[in-house]
C-alpha cells in the first residue's frame, strides 16, 4: 500500500523542508555519527546505506525523508509519517490522520541554542495548516533524551504518557491544533 503524498509544507521563522535525496545521504551519514545524535538514532551508517534507506522512504510506504535548512544552511534530517502506516501504531490510540516526526539536527553549531524548538513548532504548524483532517503531530523521544523532550515542550507538545518501544522508553507526545 503506498502512503498518500505528504502535504505541500510551508515552513516559518527562516526554515525551509525539501524532500531528502540520495545525495544527501554523505551528509546524513556523516550527522548521524555525532555525539548528540548516536545515542538516540543509533543509525551510524555509511552513506550507501543512508543513500539505500532515503530512496526506500522515497518510494512512499509510509515515510518521507526531508532535509531541513535553516538561513540556506543545511540543519536537520526530519522523518515525517502517517502513524497508521508506522509500527508506533502498535503501541497508542492513533487518529486517523495523525502525523509523526522525527527529527535530528546535524548541525552542531545550532545545538543548544533555541532551534531546534523553533524548528519542532514550525513543522508541526505546517503539518496541521496544511492538513485540514490532523488534528495531532507526535513525536517519541527517548525519555532520557532531555534535550529532545525539552525542546518538544517548548514547541507546544505534551507527554500523554510512557511507551515502551522495542528500542527503547518514549514519552508519546502530541501536539494539537490548540498550543
Amino acid at each position: 500500500m503506498r502512503c498518500e503524498v505528504a502535504p505541500l509544507l510551508h515552513l516559518d521563522s527562516g526554515f525551509a523542508l525539501r524532500p531528502a535525496v540520495m545525495d544527501d545521504a554523505a551528509l546524513v551519514a556523516a550527522w548521524m555519527t555525532r555525539p548528540h545524535i548516536l545515542p538516540w538514532w543509533e543509525q551510524d551508517w555509511p552513506a550507501s546505506r543512508w543513500a539505500e534507506e532515503i530512496s526506500r522512504f522515497a518510494e512512499g510506504e509510509h515515510t518521507i525523508p526531508c532535509m531541513t535548512t535553516y538561513e540556506g544552511v543545511d540543519l536537520a534530517y526530519v522523518e515525517l509519517y502517517r502513524v497508521r502506516h508506522d509500527r508506533l501504531a502498535e503501541y497508542y490510540a492513533w487518529q486517523e490522520h495523525d502525523w509523526g516526526v522525527h527529527l535530528a539536527i546535524g548541525d552542531t553549531g545550532y545545538v543548544g541554542r533555541g532551534i531546534g524548538r523553533r524548528l519542532i513548532r514550525s513543522l508541526a504548524d505546517a503539518l496541521l495548516r496544511a492538513d485540514p483532517l490532523c488534528d495531532r503531530v507526535v513525536a517519541e523521544p527517548d525519555i532520557t533524551n532531555v534535550p529532545s523532550v525539552r525542546a518538544f515542550e517548548a514547541a507546544g507538545f505534551v507527554v500523554q504518557g510512557e511507551l515502551e518501544l522495542p528500542e527503547k522508553r518514549a514519552h508519546l507526545m502530541v501536539r494539537g491544533r490548540e498550543a
